[in-house]
């Protein structure tokens, strides 16, 4: 698995270097490997992990820390911020910990969880912060571009219906005010408004990763009786409750195409069996690494900038997307 997800990759290791540029940092390191981060102590601050990728990613931290011997504490803060602010205040003050991974519940309250965490370096996960809240080798952000994951899928399903002049598309977010559900979206809208395609969007709702929520948000939709050609939607959970309503509801989802994000095992099941028509891989398990390299090389004093994926201001450590679909699938799975 790892391999194949490494060959993936490999094969958009160009995609870094423009993603470093599209962030205002030049470009993205290229060395490669684990550091040793013995003797680290991480407190892991998560809201849960009923989300699939998030239990993906806590498990990638876990894995990652033991195996560079790192220690990690995690403890959950549902989705309440002022809990989450109580937390980090009293693990800084604490004194066990070199630093914090932080899986924030707004990322307006970056600065707050900042001054909470004290002397302690924070490394941001899965919902990024605004860069002027990250701070070079201090506070930095661990993961992937999102506008990427949006435009892989714009891009494929356009190229899938034949490079329409317009189309009628279906987008379903995730969480309210997730950078990840923000970034997406944005992009799929400029890759349509770049390419001169009148792509209009007849509904667009929040179903918050969830795909029973996605297929109450759709059975809304159908009352309305506008036609459609895809669905986006900001995650592969949600997707999957897209297909299940096509299917219910006698569409054929090889004309109705949907995209996810997350390249999860049931999101590749999907595409293999001509339900989903594409995905597009968060490496769960590398953006772990890059979280625990990150805290390793920060608890030190030292700088994030030999990181593979780190970027030349040091704000971040970026782990590339990859598009996947029927011709690259069985390298995920």
């Amino acid at each position: 698995m790892k391999s194949k997800i490494k060959k993936l990759l490999c094969m958009t290791m160009i995609g870094v270097l423009a993603i470093a540029s599209m962030v205002g940092c030049g470009s993205a390191n290229s060395s490669s490997g684990k550091v040793s981060a013995k003797g680290t102590n991480i407190y892991f601050s998560i809201p849960d992990v009923d989300d699939t990728f998030r239990a993906a990613l806590s498990d990638a931290i876990n894995q990652a820390a033991a195996e560079s011997g790192a220690t990690v504490t995690t403890e959950y803060c549902g989705n309440s911020t002022d809990e989450q602010l109580h937390m980090i205040e009293a693990a800084a003050a604490s004194g066990q910990y070199n630093a914090i991974i932080c899986r924030i519940v707004d990322i307006s309250t970056a600065l707050q969880m900042e001054i909470a965490a004290g002397d302690l370096p924070i490394v941001f996960v899965n919902n990024e912060p605004s860069s002027e809240y990250l701070k070079a080798d201090k506070y930095i952000y661990a993961g992937s571009f999102e506008q990427d994951a949006g435009k892989f899928q714009a891009e494929y399903v356009w190229n899938k219906l034949g490079n329409p002049s317009s189309m009628n598309i279906v987008i379903l977010e995730g969480e309210k005010g997730h950078a990840g559900a923000i970034g997406r979206t944005n992009a799929i809208k400029y890759f349509y408004r770049d390419n001169g395609v009148d792509a209009n969007i007849v509904f667009m709702d929040h179903a918050n990763w969830s795909d029973t929520e996605a297929y109450e948000k759709l059975d809304a939709f159908k009352l309305t009786n506008q036609s459609f050609d895809a669905i986006f939607c900001n995650n592969d959970t949600m997707a999957l409750g897209a297909v299940k309503w096509l299917k219910d509801n006698g569409y054929d989802p090889s004309k109705y195409l949907v995209a996810g994000v997350d390249a999860t095992a049931d999101g590749c099941a999907s595409i293999k069996a001509g339900d989903m028509y594409m995905t597009v891989l968060q490496d769960a398990q590398g953006q772990g690494v890059a979280a625990v390299n990150a805290c390793a090389m920060l608890s030190k004093g030292q700088s994030i900038s030999s990181i593979e994926g780190a970027t030349d201001d040091l704000k971040y450590v970026l782990v590339p997307f990859v598009p996947v679909d029927a011709s690259n699938v069985s390298e995920v799975q």
